[in-house]
């Protein structure tokens, strides 16, 4: 004991009380998934208050020297429903009574299901400190210590923070209308039960009209249960905006809706408006469930695999390397998804599993936020199979399995979300997330943190070749540019069950009409060839600016493959916008195939005999005076172009090009040119070596040249991101980031050009680095999302491992039965190999 108390004495200056602003990691590993309920338990650094599994603290000992951790170990508590709950002290668990999480009534959080015990443990030689040998230690020591471990139970952890913790979801506001809601004196009472729909007769889901008492069924659900819209059309006919859900009355309240702000609402005048029509709040008792409790039902059987499985089979659960869930953090279906095709492809595995140990201890002094290393943590779970294993029993049944739901213990990746969604309006939310958005997201941060060494990205980087015909002239105009995800549109139009479909309409037209129930949905067929004809079809445009003529004219636009990646993402255009503007998805069913040539869709570049149109921009616009060094632009496009959000230099250089000729030539112009490496680089004019807001090299601020400098980027690239944003530095930072590939193979000078000569004498810099060969794939991975749209619903994804299908649904991996490969978003192929 004097042996530790004297250690603990020398160590007691790097044991700090955690302060607010201190992030505190007492959830999760910084290189691992362990945590508190892992065997071993989480180490927390009492100096830097980071957490370390046991088979990292080691690491982190020797390489910082820090001594003093605390121990945290959670055990599963054993839930019992038995309401006396004999000996065990807590009370009975409760069904939630509310939809909200963190609140009385709402859904427990998960802290409370466990038995945490805590000690100090000094490394290496892990002596350990208990409570009882803390009180008998000298009291500087004692107090020290005592305080840290307060200090560190009380704080939040970072997990904990990023968390919704208190959700509720049955705050409501009051409605717009309520106050001065108008009734109809029409002599109409409603009878307190044995109500029906007056137009179809239903008896369940019943809404009373506020303003007539009209009594009419509710909204049609997704599988065609619920009532028949009735309560909605008559809104829609009539305008009067205020429901309430008959069944759902008492004395405390009841379900109000606002058709007009398309939500449920209060009424604080709702006793007044149900005594309109001859209900008395009072003695009404509740016979329907409300719309809170449907919403608690559908949230408690969130992830149940009954919801998605295949043509109602039962699929068999997979356990081991490769294989291993992802828990769903709230709508992190999207993230789950991608990262689990990600890493399924050999550049990724290569980058960040291979090279694990390098990278982890390269590690900053905080790992928690190093991207290569939430990376690399990331794959390693996700591949390695050490949580690749049955859930431990919930306890809710003791006699269930969780092996034979496929539940997993799987990975929580709380610090590898948080870290990619840090500052992004939307991965940094909890809301559902497009997966294709999320995919393109990823690359470029990986991107901007591969700029030396290999870049896995690269395996899907491709060049896309647009060749351009002015119609008049037949001369053509080539362009490149980079791309990761081929956009596959869905030409409703090429629906081969085309009359089956109009016959589904017909008959959804006359059951509206008639109030009968909605016949089957008929899913429209599309041939995967017909998509493809839509994509490599030339597009016509209607206002081009031919140089060759000299004016505006029309020209065609053929897009081609300039190379072959060796992964190839296939996007289903399916999400859209309808007439109001609200964002839908195409309903379809598309025969994708296994495997893939795309051959015939190489360019070919400038054909022999082929003229190009000349590199001619439009005649300045002169005044009377002499030559005008500046060409005069129409600074209300300008200004337009600007307020869309693009860069000030590139709409000057639209409406310069365009020749004035008005916004949606200068739009056709900014959308043709927004991959180029020089798109918001400043408008060189006539006569001028240097566009305006350029400066030379002496202006430049010294402290913003070190800057960039010590990220990594030479003098020259630091000082042509300054010049291209007029000395802004944010606005440099996210210029030479998008400038990568540009910049990597720059020759330019202090004044802006190479020494040795002048600027036509240069080679032309090499393209981006981009793989190329056989244009033959096969299908390896998909994924699928369900729902109407991408704020909302659900993605799973298959991947094919070993010849065999599985499918992978957060937390749940088995395999697959039937994969639904018509049905998918994203396709992954990879490069057949002859």
């Amino acid at each position: 004991m004097t042996e530790v108390s004297e250690i603990l004495m020398s160590v007691l200056s790097t044991i700090r009380v955690p302060r607010p602003g201190d992030r505190v990691h007492k959830d999760e590993c910084a290189f691992s998934y362990a945590s508190p309920e892992s065997e071993g338990g989480l180490y927390v650094c009492m100096n830097s208050f980071l957490g370390f599994g046991s088979k990292y603290v080691d690491r982190h000992n020797a390489k910082t020297g820090q001594r003093a951790y605390l121990h945290i170990t959670r055990i599963r508590k054993t839930q019992k429903e038995d309401d006396s709950n004999s000996g065990s002290g807590d009370p009975p668990k409760k069904k939630p009574t509310r939809l909200a999480i963190g609140i009385e009534g709402g859904f427990d959080v998960e802290q409370e299901q466990y038995e945490e015990e805590v000690n100090v443990v000094l490394l290496p030689e892990r002596l350990e400190v208990t409570s009882e040998d803390l009180a008998s230690m000298p009291d500087v020591v004692k107090e020290r210590v005592s305080l840290s471990i307060a200090g560190l139970q009380a704080a939040d952890s970072v997990s904990h923070a990023l968390q919704v913790q208190q959700w509720d979801g049955e705050v409501r506001q009051e409605s717009k209308h309520a106050a001065e809601l108008k009734q109809l004196n029409n002599g109409l009472k409603i009878p307190p039960s044995g109500w029906r729909c007056e137009v179809c007769d239903l008896q369940e889901n019943l809404w009373m009209n506020l303003t007539d008492g009209k009594v009419l069924c509710g909204r049609r659900y997704f599988d065609g249960t619920g009532g028949n819209n009735h309560a909605l059309q008559h809104y829609q006919q009539s305008g009067y905006p205020m429901a309430v859900k008959l069944g759902t009355i008492t004395p405390d309240g009841a379900d109000v809706y606002s058709y007009d702000e398309d939500d449920m609402v209060l009424d604080s005048k709702l006793p007044e408006h149900l005594s309109h029509f001859g209900i008395d709040m009072m003695t009404m008792e509740k016979t329907e469930r409300t719309m809170t409790e449907l919403e608690i039902a559908v949230n408690q059987r969130v992830g149940e695999w009954e919801v998605i499985q295949e043509s109602g089979t039962t699929l068999r659960p997979l356990w081991g390397p490769g294989l291993t869930g992802m828990k769903n953090l709230g709508n992190s279906c999207y993230l789950n998804s991608v990262m689990q095709v990600l890493f399924t492809i050999p550049d990724f595995q290569t980058k960040y599993v291979s090279n694990i140990d390098k990278i982890f201890g390269e590690a900053p002094s905080d790992p928690t936020q190093d991207f290569k290393t939430q990376v690399a943590k990331l794959g390693y779970g996700l591949l390695s199979g050490e949580y690749s294993k049955p859930a431990p029993d919930p306890g809710d049944d003791p006699n269930a399995s969780s092996e034979s739901r496929g539940d997993q213990v799987g990975i929580a990746p709380r610090m590898f979300k948080a870290l990619v969604g840090r500052g992004h309006p939307e991965f940094s939310t909890n809301r559902q997330q497009d997966a294709q958005e999320f995919l393109l997201h990823f690359i470029n941060m990986v991107e901007r943190n591969c700029r030396s060494g290999l870049n896995p990205s690269e395996a899907f980087r491709f060049l896309v070749e647009e060749k351009i015909v002015c119609q008049q002239s037949q001369k053509a105009k080539y362009t490149q540019r980079v791309d990761y995800i081929v956009q596959l549109p869905v030409p409703m139009d090429q629906a081969t069950n085309m009359e089956e479909l109009q016959e589904a309409e017909r008959r959804r037209d006359e059951a509206e009409a008639s109030g009968a129930p909605y016949p089957s949905v008929v899913r429209a067929q599309i041939p995967f060839a017909a998509c493809m004809a839509a994509l490599s079809e030339p597009e016509t445009l209607t206002d081009f600016w031919s140089s060759a003529v000299q004016a505006k004219t029309t020209a065609t636009k053929t897009t081609r493959f300039a190379s072959f990646p060796d992964h190839l993402v296939i996007q289903i255009k399916k999400f859209t916008f309808g007439l109001d503007w609200v964002p839908k998805k195409l309903d379809v069913s598309i025969d994708v195939p296994d495997t893939l040539d795309l051959s015939a869709l190489r360019a070919m570049g400038q054909q022999p005999g082929e003229e190009l149109l000349p590199e001619v921009a439009p005649p300045p616009l002169m005044t009377p005076d002499v030559e005008v060094k500046a060409p005069v632009l129409d600074d209300s496009t300008v200004s337009q172009l600007c307020e869309m959000g693009f860069p000030l230099e590139a709409c000057r250089k639209a409406v310069y090009y365009t020749g004035n000729t008005g916004i949606d030539a200068a739009m056709n112009w900014v959308m043709g040119h927004m991959d180029d490496p020089d798109f918001s680089a400043p408008l060189v004019m006539p006569g001028s070596s240097s566009g305006p807001g350029t400066t030379p090299t002496e202006s430049i601020p010294e402290e913003h040249l070190a800057t960039i400098v010590s990220m990594g980027f030479s003098r020259d690239q630091a000082t042509r991101a300054l010049r291209a944003t007029n000395n802004v530095l944010e606005r440099a930072v996210d210029w030479i980031f998008s400038h990568l590939d540009d910049l990597e193979s720059m020759d330019v000078s202090e004044g802006g050009r190479s020494e040795g000569g002048s600027e036509a004498s240069r080679e032309p810099p090499p393209g981006p680095r981009v793989r190329d060969g056989s244009g033959k794939y096969e299908l390896f991975a998909f994924i699928s999302h369900m729902g109407t749209s991408t704020m909302c619903g659900h993605y799973v994804c298959h991947i094919k491992k070993d010849q065999q299908w599985v499918i992978i649904n957060d937390q749940k991996v088995c395999a697959s039965e039937k994969p639904p490969k018509d049905l998918g978003y994203l396709y992954f192929y990879r490069r057949v190999v002859e």
